[in-house]
């Protein structure tokens, strides 16, 4: 995903549109009952946070700080 999301800017996105193609464009397709892509009350806590921004750089997208899945920290050491 890191990957492509990198070839969608070179390809002419801006990083803020790459970044809502693999996000929200996909939930919006999906529609109103799909829990995930966006952060809302009732969606699937699912985030990654990163320790830089990918509006700077898409490439950020890889400096990956914290997985949150179904609501909860995973020990990355786990992965």
């Amino acid at each position: 995903m890191h990957q492509e999301l990198e070839q969608l800017v070179l390809a002419g996105l801006t990083n803020f549109d790459a970044l809502k193609t693999a996000t929200v464009n996909p939930a919006k397709w999906y529609g109103e009952g799909y829990n995930k892509g966006t952060v809302e009350a009732g969606k699937q806590a699912d985030l990654l946070l990163l320790s830089a921004n990918p509006l700077d750089n898409i490439s950020n997208t890889q400096k990956i700080s914290v997985v949150i899945y179904k609501g909860k920290v995973i020990d990355r050491s786990k992965l």
